[in-house]
Parts: structure tokens; sequence; C-alpha cells
């Protein structure tokens, strides 16, 4: 029987990881088998520099500071397993989650399974991720290979408006590829982004490719337009998906409450799911700011949370 399983990595994970190992919780970690759909270690594990996360004035790559992370949490007394949870019961305590033909009994359970940004399908996606291919202008728009550089947005929602926006203190120009004639996002941002003078809007119109040199990364976005299948190329540095994202809760539905995107609905100010002992931090919950800070921050409410519901358990 565990005190407390922790089912993901990543900022989230691993900071809850530390907080419930330093309280004597002895946690058990799930970060999962390393496949296409699950990297241990969560979205920074494709981010190749890391600029924005507080104590590193240099910077830091992803993989670099997951491995900080995960460090510092073994150091105290984590236990990580490199297997992924297929299936939970939460209908009764103590929980149980499997992986396999294996299960695990827990007091409580903290969800940190984070969420996945959503691509095009392309090769070339794929091909220069982290050489030009990103999903998230504020981590990466000010890295120097953008900087004074034509860069691409793909998506029409508030998001991509917010993209581009962000992008236009870096680059040269912003081409925001949108296949209507009109935005999906509010009135009042896509107002913003047709009036900025360092934003084109490329309407009715698709990427079909993405440019570029093994060297050099991303060079271009070769684009389509949707009435006459006409293709022609635009010169950029920088290809931004900004088509939203996916939370990893697949394995909670009809389980835990979730919003109409599958993002895990926590109680206001706190970590609690709608099943009393489990708890959801990062990405998994927090459809806003997705941040790695951000994520490091929820995942030390859940492990308080989580640490002070079992106080009052034993009580």
């Amino acid at each position: 029987m565990e005190n407390i399983i922790i089912i993901g990595s990543g900022p989230s994970g691993y900071t809850a990881a530390l907080y419930t190992a330093r309280a004597n919780m002895n946690p058990l970690l799930f970060e999962g088998e390393f496949s296409k759909e699950i990297l241990p270690g969560g979205q920074l594990m494709t981010t190749t520099e890391v600029e924005n996360y507080p104590g590193f004035p240099e910077g830091v790559t992803g993989p670099e500071m997951m491995d900080l992370f995960k460090k510092q949490a073994l150091r105290f007394g984590t236990r990580i397993l490199a297997e992924t949870i297929t299936e939970v019961d939460f209908s009764k305590r103590p929980f149980t989650v499997k992986a396999k033909d294996k299960s695990w009994q827990a007091k409580a359970v903290i969800i940190a399974t984070g969420a996945t940004a959503r691509y095009l399908g392309l090769e070339s996606e794929e091909k220069f991720m982290n050489r030009g291919v990103s999903a998230c202008a504020t981590c990466d728009g000010a890295l120097p290979r953008f900087r004074n550089k034509p860069l691409v947005v793909v998506g029409g929602g508030d998001t991509a408006m917010e993209e581009a926006l962000f992008l236009t203190t870096y680059a040269s120009r912003v081409h925001v590829v949108h296949r209507r004639d009109k935005f999906r996002a509010s009135k009042i941002m896509g107002d913003r982004v047709i009036a900025n003078p360092k934003i084109t809007v490329e309407w009715f119109s698709v990427v079909d490719e993405v440019l570029g040199e093994d060297k050099a990364g991303v060079t271009g976005v070769r684009i389509k337009d949707v009435r006459t299948n006409e293709t022609r190329d635009i010169e950029c540095t920088g290809y931004f998906s900004a088509i939203g994202h996916k939370p990893n809760t697949d394995l909670f539905k009809g389980i835990l409450d979730m919003d109409e995107t599958g993002y895990l609905i926590t109680k206001p100010g706190s970590t609690y799911t709608n099943i009393e002992g489990v708890f959801a931090a990062g990405d998994v919950q927090d459809k806003i700011y997705r941040q790695a800070i951000t994520a490091a921050g929820s995942g030390c409410m859940a492990a308080l949370d989580a640490t002070r519901w079992l106080e009052t358990q034993e009580h």
C-alpha cells in the first residue's frame, strides 16, 4: 500500500514528488514508458532552450532541466517506475492503478499527465521540431534564431492571436495562416491581429509543407490557397503551431470531471478533483498558462493538498 502515487512526470510530477518525499510520504511516481505518445519528463523534453525559468540565468535545455528535477526528487527518496498506467479504479479507497498485468494501491493519487500540443501531422513538422518548429511562442519566441526574422503562426483561435501578437515583439514580420476568411478568435483579439502593422494574415490558406535544411532548420513554409490549390512559399525561420493542446486524460474519462476539451476540473484555489483523495497538477488541468513554472507551482500545491488531506484522514 502506497501513501501517494503520482501518475506522470514533467515539472508538475517531479515537483509533487519532491515535496511529498520531503514530507516523508515515500511517493511512487510513474513516468511512463517512452513512446511516440508518452515522453517521460513531459513537453520540456522536446524544448532545446529554456530561458524563462528562474534560477538559470544562462538558460538550460529542457531535457537537462528535467534531469535535474528528477535527480532532486530521487535524492529525497522518490521511487520512479518507467511504467505506463493503463487503468485506474477510483471508485473506492484505497485507489488502484494498473500497468499491464501489475497493480498498485494508494491512499492518495496525484495526476500530472500533462497535455500534448496539436500539430497538423506533417512529416516536416516532426523533422524540424526544435529547429524552428514550436508550439509555444511564450517559451521559444525570444530565442536568437527567431529575433528580427519573419515567422509563421498557424491557427485562427484566441491562442493563435495571442501567439502572433506576442511574437511581434521579436519578429520582423509574423504571417498568420488561416483556412477561412475570418478568425474563430474573439472579435477583440482578431481585430488586434488585423490592425497590427507587423502581422500579415494569409486568409483561405493552409500549410502544405514546412521547408528547411538539415543544418539551418526551418527556412520557410509552403502554403496552399484552399480555393485555387495554388501554392507559394513564405520565407521564415520559425513555424508556430497554435491549433490547441490535447490534455492527456483519456485514462480518466467517465471517472473525473473534465471540461469540453478534456482538461481536468479542479476546485478553485486547490488541486482537488471531484474525487476526494485524487489531485491534479500541471498542464492536465491548466489550459491558460501552460508554463514550466506554473506546472511546477501546481505540483507543489498538489503535494501540499495531498499531504494535508492524508493527515486529516489519519486523525
